[in-house]
């Protein structure tokens, strides 16, 4: 037999499959107990040198596979605190094996038969969690920064009486958004040729939401400086400290000028299937297009995200492109050819994972993750409350939550030294994953909770590390 024939023998499937199960059925297991570190710190040089001398000592698959395993970061670890990336639903992984297996590239119905269907019906259910009608609709791309790139693009097919696809344009257009939105944002408006005038960034309140009572103003000020306004973006929420813009408002405000109202909502628009928290997304029904991250807030596999159109009319007008080798002249919509509305010319099978978690579980599993890791960020908040010498930077809305270690005899700068110096000492030591941002020139330790077996025992150990790292610091830099 060839390398080529036993490579794609069924039996070797079987082998590797049940190597692979074995190993991730015990990693998962020692995960949720904590019986394993969360990140095995290396340095970039040294973890290159490292799979340099790995790749001369080793072909066997298992021992390939384990040290993966040992040198990657565990998001299935409940000291695991840090990006907005969830812990992979072991049956939305199993799916994704089975996507990456068939590989239908779903460009055209013939290359996703299966998915294609399965995407139309999923997108159905989420314009309908939205609040949409039976006029909405949309797909799942790769990405939140892809999906709020093609949803600012169907706002300018829509806002500019040019046909910019096809003609260009030297018009000069802008779009408003908060100054504490997703770095994305920024990067999709440079990208459209936007440029840094064209990105209108609104100040926020003392609550980090974007301020309302200042978006006329500026609509004006960009008017009278040649801009064209083409659309207003709303958080939901923001990344840097998980608060919601009052989306209700935006809607208000774009209705009376006619401008598009995009909602980012990759980190938290899936509060849509929670009863307890969808307030905090009071108003998303009204806008004219909304993205949501399953790898972020639904446990699925990295990554998939979902763009919903209010109309869906907007969804097949963004792009204008003439393949007619891939699709036959038609009349009608064609949802089933994904190509022709998304960047994507090719794109894998990530709606199977969606819908086969939703059918195994049923949506209260998507209510009951979101309610835990938001209830588990008030818990978090309180307990930092508790500590005389921690301070939050304010209360959280969603699982994402802002603080430090701070003392009386120490003042700004040295307090700022010493909270880099635990985030990276705990980053070092790998129990504990959790990241660090700037507020008010101000550093900040930034926890996302997004692993549900997170309990009050991991926060409080978390925190007792911080003190004492903080007291260690305080002694060492005297």
């Amino acid at each position: 037999m060839s390398i080529l024939q036993k490579a794609y023998s069924a039996l070797e499937l079987k082998e590797q499959g049940n190597i692979l199960i074995e190993l991730l059925s015990t990693h998962l297991n020692n995960s949720k107990h904590s019986a394993s570190q969360t990140l095995n710190w290396n340095t970039p040089e040294n973890q290159l040198d490292f799979w340099q001398n790995q790749s001369e000592q080793s072909n066997e698959v298992k021992d390939i596979l384990q040290t993966i395993l040992n040198t990657s970061i565990n998001l299935h670890n409940p000291k695991y605190m840090g990006h907005q990336v969830a812990p992979t639903l072991p049956l939305a992984a199993l799916a994704g094996l089975m996507s990456s297996y068939l590989n239908n590239g779903m460009a055209v119905y013939e290359m996703g038969t299966a998915s294609s269907a399965i995407e139309k019906l999923i997108l159905q259910d989420i314009c309908n969690k939205i609040g949409y009608d039976a006029n909405a609709d949309g797909f799942l791309t790769s990405g939140g920064t892809l999906a709020n790139l093609t949803a600012l693009l169907a706002a300018r097919r829509q806002m500019v009486k040019e046909d910019v696809w096809e003609d260009g344009s030297n018009k000069k257009l802008a779009v408003m958004v908060s100054e504490e939105a997703h770095y994305c944002i920024d990067r999709a408006a440079r990208i459209m040729g936007m440029g840094t005038s064209g990105i209108i960034k609104i100040p926020v309140d003392k609550h980090y939401r974007m301020r309302i009572d200042l978006l006329e103003s500026y609509y004006e000020k960009a008017t009278e400086n040649g801009l064209q306004v083409i659309a207003v973006i709303g958080s939901a929420p923001t990344t840097s400290t998980g608060i919601y813009d009052k989306l209700d408002e935006i809607a208000s405000f774009c209705s009376k000028f006619n401008l598009w109202f995009h909602v980012d909502g990759a980190h938290g628009g899936a509060v849509v299937y929670s009863k307890k928290y969808k307030s905090l997304a009071k108003g998303i029904e009204k806008a004219d297009s909304v993205v949501i991250d399953g790898h972020k807030m639904m446990m699925m596999p990295s990554i998939m995200t979902f763009l919903a159109f209010k109309n869906k009319i907007h969804s097949y007008q963004t792009f204008s492109q003439k393949a007619q080798y891939l699709w036959e002249n038609s009349e009608d919509e064609e949802w089933y050819n994904y190509a022709k509305r998304t960047f994507e010319c090719t794109k894998s099978m990530m709606s199977i994972q969606f819908y086969l978690v939703k059918q195994a579980y049923g949506d209260s599993i998507f209510e009951e993750y979101v309610d835990t890791l938001y209830d588990l960020g008030q818990v978090f908040y309180e307990m930092v409350e508790d500590e005389a010498h921690l301070e939050s930077f304010l209360k959280p809305d969603a699982n994402i939550v802002c603080f430090r270690y701070v003392h009386p005899d120490l003042h700004h700068d040295e307090i700022n030294k010493i909270n880099q110096q635990i985030r990276k000492a705990i980053l070092e030591d790998g129990r504990f994953y959790i990241v660090q941002t700037l507020l008010q020139s101000k550093n900040y330790l930034r926890v996302t909770l997004m692993n549900p077996f997170t309990s009050q025992k991991e926060i409080n150990e978390l925190l007792k590390t911080v003190l004492t790292l903080g007291e260690k610091f305080m002694i060492k830099n005297q």
